[in-house]
């Protein structure tokens, strides 16, 4: 039986990563599937800067093809989500042009910001509640040693504590496991208006107690591609800050629209508002309007920063509009799932 030699095109298609042949003018010949996915357009038979907005790698293939050996740049390309890549171009002759594999550093980026950031705020924003539960401590094993009265309200004060670690400590994670995958768009289908039922059943509880109606509206199918458990989890943090914060107003309404090729979720509420100055820094990691009254309702600081990425994750907007006196909008804005 003779055997089959695989042909050069057979060898760029069985690539693990993107990969593109070009020609010696830099016209795109061959490119596997990965590398259709990623420049989202099949680029054989245009010009790699076509499709390749990379001027640093546009010259180092201009230079390869011309005979200068190999090389490898790195790049990013910052839409629809921020993704690092290094290119790696080896000249296939003189004359012949050069193939180019595209390796995703993402994930290994972003491990390494996520290892100093978790350090970084971890420590910031777990000393407060140390330094509490360290002080409580020394006042029960000291003036408190024989004040039955005074150690349960201590160790009360240390049970609340405790648990606002807890809960910084899950989402710290819960980000840092969002941020990993951030670069992965989901590939699930997801109906919005089961889950905004969803979470209004699991906030009316709260609502009641805190006597405010909460009130669920649709006008129509809204079905997008995506994480359910994600989803469920942006649209739970938005209730809850808008039950915590605006329940004032008597009223937070969850609203489902979909138009135009976009699903819209939004939690709106009839509270206080939010200061213009406020509103552009509301999704950062532990910035709070109100540091005090957000720790006291025992609010972590990372609640719209998880939103943030689940949103960008799914490729999607957050819209947030607030007026002072009047009440807050945030508003999901997540494609429709095509056909």
């Amino acid at each position: 039986m003779p055997n089959t030699v695989p042909q050069p095109a057979d060898l760029v298609h069985a690539m693990p990563d993107p990969a593109l042949v070009v020609d010696a003018q830099g016209v795109v010949r061959l490119a596997n599937e990965q590398a259709v996915e990623l420049l989202e357009a099949d680029p054989a038979g245009r010009h790699l800067s076509a499709t390749l907005r990379a001027p640093d790698v546009l010259e180092a293939v201009a230079e390869t093809t011309s005979g200068a050996g190999s090389a490898s740049v790195d790049y990013e390309i910052r839409v629809p989500v921020p993704r690092a890549f290094r290119a790696h171009i080896s000249c296939l002759g003189a004359g012949k042009g050069a193939l180019i594999t595209l390796r995703d550093l993402t994930r290994e980026q972003q491990i390494e910001r996520m290892r100093a950031d978790f350090v970084a705020n971890a420590s910031h924003e777990l000393r407060t509640p140390l330094t509490a539960l360290s002080g409580f401590l020394e006042t029960i094993q000291g003036p408190a040693r024989t004040d039955p009265r005074a150690q349960d309200k201590f160790l009360g004060l240390m049970k609340s504590q405790s648990e606002r670690m807890r809960r910084l400590i899950d989402d710290l994670l819960s980000l840092s496991r969002i941020e990993m995958n951030e670069h992965v768009r989901p590939s699930g289908e997801v109906d919005l208006n089961r889950v905004a039922a969803h979470v209004r059943d699991v906030f009316s509880g709260m609502a009641r107690e805190l006597e405010c109606e909460l009130k669920l509206a649709s006008d129509g199918p809204a079905v997008v591609t995506g994480s359910r458990d994600e989803l469920v989890q942006v649209l739970q943090n938005l209730a809850e800050n808008a039950l915590k914060y605006g329940s004032t107003g008597k009223l937070v309404e969850i609203i489902v629209r979909s138009d135009a090729g976009w699903a819209d979720v939004s939690v709106r509420d009839y509270g206080p508002g939010i200061a213009e100055q406020h509103i552009p820094r509301l999704t950062e990691r532990f910035y709070r309007v109100n540091a005090q009254d957000s720790r006291s309702r025992g609010g972590t600081g990372l609640g719209l920063a998880i939103v943030k990425h689940i949103v960008n994750r799914h490729r999607g907007r957050l819209v947030i509009a607030s007026e002072l006196g009047k009440g807050s909008t945030f508003t999901m804005r997540l494609p429709v799932k095509a056909g």
